[in-house]
């Protein structure tokens, strides 16, 4: 029975209902994958899989000539007369024939300069040919595993969810798409989805999309994290070599020459590979390149290659890209991965009359029943056939999805992950419910332990439950936090109550109340780590704390597109804190602790302010220009546009106190701005600026404190919003204020170039910053330094020389840079 169930499943995952079907393979019978498919003077087209075989939809019978095109092959063009469907057409295709002895050229690299030259100098005439389209878009994306160990870093590893074997191999993930896009350059599109499919998920729906998809080398800079230079590009000489190694006539006649591109520098962030342009128009025919991770600040990824495949409509005389691979091959930790993009554009339908509202801030939207079609609408609408991996993958996990959502199953998983462990009290601990969707967690002490002059060693474990709503993306939270000082003898607890009502407006209400401790700055610059270590080890007690007593209601929601609301109403009573400990590991070396009062570093007794009540309410606007947004039944992503800044509009005030001079209120605007200098890096810009009004006297809390660091240690991994020199508390100011941070990423652009330090791919990094406060002349840094620094693929530290000045310079120093410290905060 088993048997015969097996086998009715592969047949329905069969592509029986395609109308011409077939295998194309070499003239040594071997696979060719990825091959063109083209029925002649149309844009109906598909491509082979992995293992050569193909499916091409028709729309009716008759008589057809098929164009099967692929890099390394002659083209070939066969007529058939299709009486009946399926219609069978396997094919054979010969070794391309080359003709670079048979043309006369004195200079091959001359020949190989001239032929990019015309293409560059026609790339943007080429170029506009398409830059206005609808077309049918399939996408598949698949990530496979290899060498799985049972364990990483001591923890059990697992099946995942049944995608590895016991070799440790296996489809770690499997998707596809088909929608309908209509594109106008530049980067202008709209995607309606119509299937989409996860292999082990069928309420979910592929993350593929055709933005994703856009590689065009008739531009400039193709987008990485270091944007990469397109061999065709108006400065294209000065990163690459060109050298001709073939050419061939297609069956239209035209001349292709094969062109082999190399660049110039090591880890420039350029390709390497084969580009094929038609001589006389010099349009792109082909292109098959490479790239390292390491050249776009990927160091996890070790290679990327990208392979396109032009159509030619004789009718309309057009070179259109309808077949694009992207292949990875990725390792951590001894364990490789690999993955595999496929895409296939057809039905093209060339400068269009588009509408102003076809193009606007949505860029994709899958349809409500796109994750509902059944494997007959698959099998007649997939372009590339499955292979037979992909086709027992969906199997598999179908059946164990099947098993999965049996209360006999949840709870075996659950017993089974519940355990609870000798080490649970110190890692933590969660309690799953998988039949209702909720979990219990509590957050061991190793993460929650640390030191500081009023508390000496403190601890804070959490508790916390969770309802999730995962037909709606949303979920319902409450728990607290514990927090236990032993110098100071005291137990504070903080309770937190949060539900998500949606997930398009991602609209949050929290309310939390209780005693904690905090630190005067709520932008908390001082990671605790770091400030247990160098009080203990150098006495160094940066961090500076208050007491308080609150209950707040918090709010948030994107009202509109781009625009995020978030306010808060808050009850508080605050009062100050004072040392409680002199111990230190190195208590006889050093100088004596400073006092808790960040104003009065040696006055051990007078507090930073006086014990009060106060309200507080404030409302904050962000507004995302240019945002767009992608939307799923299940929810809404949002997408920043890197071509528009960020803008915060604050207003924040304190009333109701009972110390009237307390009364406050502050008006604050922060910009934030990110421009990409194509191949040259990156440049980050952040400005902020506010102003107290009838705040004279405030509470040294209610201050606008500045993210300094004296502690030599950065701990992000841009230096957009710290001063890396600047005390914690002294510019803290309760009057007018600016601040401006300013920093250049090369990215490896000057770096790559340089002898010895090429090898390193260091990227050099510079930087200006600059306060301004009534109170003090204007505070100035300057940095420079390198990033992407570290071993191999862990490329997580980087170290700046800074110099700061204020009316003449103050001091000078290195700062190390362990960007992994914010995670654990």
């Amino acid at each position: 029975m088993k048997k015969y169930l097996m086998l009715l499943l592969l047949l329905v995952s069969t592509p029986t209902f395609a109308q011409v079907k077939g295998r194309i393979v070499s003239a040594t019978g071997e696979p060719v994958p990825f091959a063109s498919i083209i029925v002649s003077g149309t844009y109906n087209g598909t491509s082979s899989n992995e293992d050569g075989y193909y499916t091409l939809a028709l729309s009716a019978k008759g008589k057809y000539t098929i164009i099967f095109r692929s890099i390394g092959y002659k083209t070939r063009e066969i007529t058939v007369d299709i009486a009946k469907f399926p219609h069978t057409l396997d094919v054979k295709l010969q070794d391309e024939k080359y003709l670079l002895d048979e043309i006369v050229i004195s200079n091959k690299d001359d020949r190989a300069k001239m032929i990019i030259s015309e293409a560059i100098a026609h790339r943007e005439e080429n170029s506009a040919k398409t830059a206005k389209f609808e077309a049918d878009f399939y996408s598949r994306g698949t990530f496979k595993v290899k060498d799985l160990p049972s364990k990483i870093l001591g923890q059990e590893i697992g099946d995942l969810g049944g995608s590895v074997d016991t070799t440790g191999n296996g489809i770690l993930y499997l998707s596809e798409t088909v929608s309908r896009v209509k594109y106008e350059k530049p980067g202008r599109i709209n995607e309606v989805v119509k299937a989409s499919k996860v292999s082990g998920d069928d309420n979910g729906f592929s993350y593929n999309n055709a933005a994703a998809a856009e590689f065009d080398f008739y531009e400039n800079f193709i987008p990485f994290e270091v944007s990469v230079v397109s061999p065709i590009a108006d400065n294209a000489f000065n990163y690459y070599d060109y050298k001709l190694e073939n050419c061939f006539y297609d069956t239209d006649e035209h001349l292709i020459s094969k062109i082999k591109v190399s660049p110039k520098e090591k880890n420039e962030a350029a390709v390497k590979g084969y580009i094929y342009i038609v001589e006389d128009t010099w349009e792109l025919y082909a292109t098959d390149f490479m790239l390292k991770g390491s050249q776009i600040e990927q160091p996890l990824l070790d290679s990327l290659n990208i392979k396109q495949s032009f159509g030619y409509n004789a009718k309309e005389k057009l070179w259109t890209k309808n077949v694009q691979t992207l292949d990875f091959d990725a390792g951590l930790f001894g364990v490789g991965l690999s993955g595999r993009f496929s895409y296939v554009y057809s039905n093209f339908i060339f400068n269009p009359d588009f509408d102003k509202k076809t193009f606007g801030p949505e860029v994709q939207y899958v349809e409500a029943d796109a994750n509902k079609k059944e494997n007959k609408y698959w099998n007649s609408i997939r372009p590339i056939p499955l292979t037979p991996e992909e086709r027992n993958d969906y199997i598999k996990k179908d059946r164990i999805q099947e098993l999965r959502k049996t209360k006999a199953y949840m709870d075996s998983t659950d017993h089974e992950r519940n355990r609870f462990k000798w080490l649970s009290p110190i890692l933590g601990y969660t309690y799953h419910n998988s039949e209702e969707n909720w979990d219990i967690r509590y957050t061991g002490i190793a993460t929650r332990l640390a030191f500081n002059t009023v508390q000496a060693y403190w601890l804070a474990p959490g508790f916390h439950f969770t309802k999730y709503h995962p037909d709606k993306n949303t979920y319902t939270t409450f728990g607290t936090d514990l927090n236990y000082g032993f110098a100071e003898q005291r137990f504070r607890a903080t309770g937190v109550f949060a539900h998500k009502f949606n997930n398009f407006s991602k609209r949050i209400v929290t309310v939390t109340g209780g005693s904690s401790i905090e630190q005067f700055n709520p932008e908390k610059p001082i990671n605790k780590i770091v400030n247990s270590i160098s009080t203990l080890f150098f006495r160094d007690n940066y961090a500076k704390f208050y007491d308080n007593a609150f209950i707040k209601l918090a709010y948030e929601e994107e009202v509109l597109n781009g625009i995020q609301l978030n306010g808060s109403v808050e009850y508080a009573r605050r009062h100050a804190l004072y040392n409680n400990t002199n111990f230190s590991t190195l208590k006889d070396v050093y100088h004596p602790y400073l006092s808790n009062n960040p104003l009065l570093p040696f006055d051990q007794e007078t507090p930073a302010f006086l014990k009060h009540n106060l309200m507080k309410a404030s409302l904050q606007a962000r507004f995302s220009f240019g945002q767009k947004y992608r939307t799923r039944p299940d929810g809404r992503e949002v997408i920043s546009n890197p071509d528009y800044p960020r803008l915060y509009l604050k207003y924040e005030k304190g009333f109701a106190s009972t110390i009237k001079d307390y009364n406050f209120d502050h008006l604050s605007t922060r910009i934030t701005y990110t421009m990409d200098a194509g191949n040259k890096g990156e440049t980050g810009m952040a400005v902020r600026a506010g102003k107290f009004f009838n705040s004279d006297n405030i509470a040294f809390v209610d201050y606008r404190h500045f993210n300094g660091n004296q502690t030599h240690i950065g701990k992000s991994e841009r230096y957009l919003n710290v001063f890396n020199f600047l005390p914690y508390y002294t510019h803290s100011t309760n009057d007018q204020y600016f601040e401006g941070h300013l920093e250049h990423n090369f990215k490896g652009f000057i770096t790559n170039k340089l002898p010895l330090i090429s090898e390193l791919n260091y990227h050099l990094v510079v930087g200006a910053h600059v306060l301004s406060t009534p109170e003090h002349n204007p505070y100035m840094e300057f940095t420079a330094g390198f990033d992407n620094l570290g071993w191999g693929k862990f490329r997580f530290l980087r170290i700046d020389y800074i110099r700061s000045y204020e009316s003449g310079f103050i001091s000078d120093g290195v700062i190390f840079g362990l960007t992994f410290l914010d995670i654990l905060e």
